[in-house]
């Protein structure tokens, strides 16, 4: 006989908050039942304490980071420029969330910094019953991915406006440890952080360590990014090799102009998106396929192995083992979006069309000096000089990349430089992943005592 009751769920009444029957079936949050169990509306109790922008006043407001990253002062701004003159004061110490973002995560506790400041109705604060609960505890608590998912569930209208509804918040039950107990989790995880953001400070010593060590070995100067110039600029047209303003202004200023060493035009060194000759290869044959995400913005590195076959490449950029691959548009390009390629399926490769191609042409360079020179952060500074296109969608021309200056030393110094700063971001890749452990770790061990 066919077993039904799988498919019945018995709801108590008193848990009925919502007649909804995903909310009714889906948010049940696994609690550990060892600690007695209350509503959020037990100690938290919604203030709206109104205020009218003043024009003469400078008002503070909150950023809310999600996923449990805390509260921090957005800015301090004149009233004249606030637009909503009704908003609502906060205080130190109150729980404060967004009803949009609730479902990212998007939960804290006003700091101090922030007493006094203002917020919109689409954020809503609570007074705290410090008797029952350490909001720090209750911040930790909602910011876990099991409540996420609940507030998911509880909040409702369209897909880039989904708003947490507040009667349904305040009636989900949590665990209550003792006070003591909440303020033993609170202070265990805050050490663990503190350990874990010492951590990270040196790892980012190691990141910036790697782009300084390039600087020095080529000795220049950290690049000034913007460069004044006088309202009249003279320019010989025998030196013009592009009608780019930002060119013409900026040649002589290149990130690595100033280096003691010889500097010659990439183009002089390279091909610059070239042509790749697919003729050797057969319709089935398969080569690599790359997309732009498959591209690491932190270490310069191909992470994906997907193929297509030689029929399925129009309309894709195409490239071959040693070219670099270089993200011309934005925000791409700033992140570092590029890489040496190397172990392609047939020595070949088709991606994004957003990728400038590189081809070493020169025995001057070496191919791995050239790519960890742009990565270099100062070349993806200067390089948002010469974006063309709309704000959305601004990319870098490839005239930029043919007229960059490379400074060339002999090439075991090339290979010095390379080593050193593939090693140093080597060394924060794996800073980074052991980061990460002890994140997973950190809230592993959180959850382990809050949930069954």
């Amino acid at each position: 006989m066919l077993n039904t009751m799988k498919y019945i769920s018995a709801i108590p009444f008193s848990g009925l908050f919502n007649w909804s029957v995903q909310y009714l079936s889906d948010s049940i949050i696994a609690f550990n039942r060892a600690y007695p169990m209350m509503r959020i509306g037990d100690f938290l109790t919604r203030n709206k304490t109104a205020i009218t922008i003043d024009d003469d006043i400078i008002y503070k407001r909150p950023r809310i980071r999600i996923r449990n990253g805390g509260i921090s002062l957005r800015d301090e701004i004149i009233g004249s420029k606030i637009g909503t003159k009704n908003q609502f004061l906060i205080s130190e110490g109150q729980f404060l969330l967004s009803k949009i973002d609730a479902r990212n995560g998007a939960f804290g506790v006003v700091p101090k910094k922030l007493d006094g400041g203002i917020i919109t109705g689409n954020f809503w604060t609570f007074d705290v019953d410090y008797n029952i609960i350490n909001p720090h505890y209750l911040a930790l608590l909602t910011t876990t991915e099991a409540f996420i998912q609940f507030c998911e569930q509880a909040s409702n209208g369209t897909t880039n406006r989904h708003y947490l509804q507040e009667s349904l918040f305040l009636n989900i039950k949590v665990p209550i440890p003792s006070i003591e107990e909440q303020n033993k989790l609170v202070k265990s995880y805050n050490d663990t952080m503190f350990f874990i953001k010492m951590e990270e400070l040196k790892v980012m010593d190691i990141d910036l360590n790697a782009t300084v060590c390039v600087r020095n070995s080529l000795e220049v100067a950290p690049y000034p990014g913007h460069i004044e110039k006088k309202l009249i600029h003279y320019h010989y047209y025998r030196n013009i090799d592009s009608w780019s303003v930002p060119q013409i202004l900026h040649t002589e200023i290149s990130p690595f102009g100033k280096s003691k060493f010889t500097c010659k035009r990439l183009s002089d060194l390279a091909y610059i998106n070239p042509k790749t000759d697919f003729s050797i290869l057969s319709e089935d044959d398969e080569i690599s396929f790359i997309p732009m995400e498959d591209i690491s913005d932190d270490y310069g590195e191909w992470i994906g192995k997907k193929t297509l076959k030689r029929s399925e490449i129009k309309g894709y950029t195409k490239f071959q083992n040693g070219d670099i691959i270089w993200a011309r548009i934005t925000p791409c390009m700033q992140n570092g979006k590029s890489t040496l390629l190397q172990n392609l399926v047939n020595g070949k490769g088709c991606g994004s069309t957003e990728f400038h191609v590189i081809r070493i042409k020169s025995a001057e360079v070496l191919p791995q000096y050239i790519h960890t020179l742009l990565r270099h952060c100062d070349v993806l500074s200067d390089a948002k000089k010469y974006f063309t296109g709309s704000s959305g969608q601004q990319r870098v021309p490839a005239s930029y990349l043919e007229n960059l200056l490379i400074p060339i030393p002999i090439l075991e110094t090339q290979k010095q430089i390379a080593n050193e700063y593939t090693s140093g971001i080597e060394q924060a890749k794996q800073g980074y992943l052991k980061i990460c452990n002890y994140k997973q770790t950190l809230k592993k061990d959180f959850e382990s005592q809050i949930f069954e």
